[in-house]
């Protein structure tokens, strides 16, 4: 498996994006359609966020995460399903108001963040190790949720990837794994570049590779114009890379991408390196992933 690479396409987000790219997927069949289009171009793994299909904001509603998992997995396009579990987790400071927070302040309760990874039963989850400073507002996830978060998902047996947005995450998550909430070879993924969190540049990610336990899997993603350098760096160092519109809206300078364009321009990078992406079934066995077809891996 060591010319093997997993690829994740982070296909949509919450960000006001669409503005930019009118490729950016909002409703539940456009975004479960490149999600599988993402698959057929070497995808291992569609990580998907859902969106309000009048507003295209962020949408919480489990019935929306429902559509598009369902639609994925009636396709005929074997991918691996990672719904967010970080929704809700918005605060915008208010000088009036500090306490309570301003207008756009979006704060769910680790239940209800688990609420579709729960109902649904994904093979993986997002699992965001920490607060953090996230351009003008903070991502909140206070340790104590995280746990109970984390609890919930272990139950669920749902295998969850821990973003870290910096260093210090890095250690918490090592904290859930020391005190067993995590099963099973942890999975990092480093979320790089976000103003105000780690730079997305080498040095960060060999800082933070090298306080991995000695069984993780890891994947690295940059945000922009750093996505691709990122994708080059990570598969040099040995990790598993993700792309796609939640990240970088551009193919190249002025174009605007579509998900199956990103995926494709990852794979180019991985082959320039002998490397080929990893398939989904090879990823299950490798991560021991429960199995959402019921039966064995």
């Amino acid at each position: 498996m060591n010319n093997k690479t997993l690829v994740t396409a982070a296909v949509t987000g919450a960000g006001d994006t669409l503005k930019k790219n009118p490729n950016v997927p909002v409703t539940p069949k456009e975004i479960a359609d490149s999600a599988i289009a993402s698959a057929k171009a070497g995808a291992t793994v569609a990580h998907v966020h859902a969106r309000d299909p009048e507003t295209g904001g962020i949408s919480h509603n489990v019935e929306h995460y429902r559509e598009i998992v369902d639609r994925i997995r009636e396709s005929e396009t074997d991918v691996i399903i990672n719904i967010t579990s970080g929704g809700g987790g918005d605060f915008i400071p208010s000088l009036n108001t500090p306490a309570a927070g301003g207008n756009g302040t979006d704060i769910q309760t680790p239940e209800e963040r688990h609420e579709p990874v729960g109902e649904l039963l994904p093979e993986l989850c997002t699992l965001d190790c920490g607060s953090v400073n996230f351009g003008d507002m903070i991502y909140m996830s206070p340790t104590d949720w995280l746990r109970k978060q984390a609890k919930l998902v272990q139950e669920s047996g749902v295998k969850p990837e821990l973003e870290c947005f910096d260093t210090g995450h890095i250690r918490f998550a090592k904290q859930l794994v020391e005190e067993g909430l995590i099963d099973g070879d942890p999975m990092y993924q480093f979320c790089l570049g976000i103003p105000w969190g780690a730079d997305a540049d080498a040095e960060t990610m060999l800082y933070m590779k090298n306080r991995l336990p000695d069984n993780a899997h890891w994947s690295a993603f940059g945000i922009g114009r750093m996505q691709f350098p990122i994708v080059e760096q990570t598969s040099l160092l040995g990790g598993n890379v993700r792309v796609g519109l939640e990240d970088n809206i551009y193919l190249k300078k002025g174009v605007a991408a579509r998900n199956e364009q990103l995926v494709d321009k990852a794979t180019e990078i991985l082959q320039g390196q002998g490397k080929e992406p990893m398939t989904p079934q090879e990823a299950r066995d490798l991560l021991n992933l429960r199995n959402p077809y019921g039966g064995s891996n």
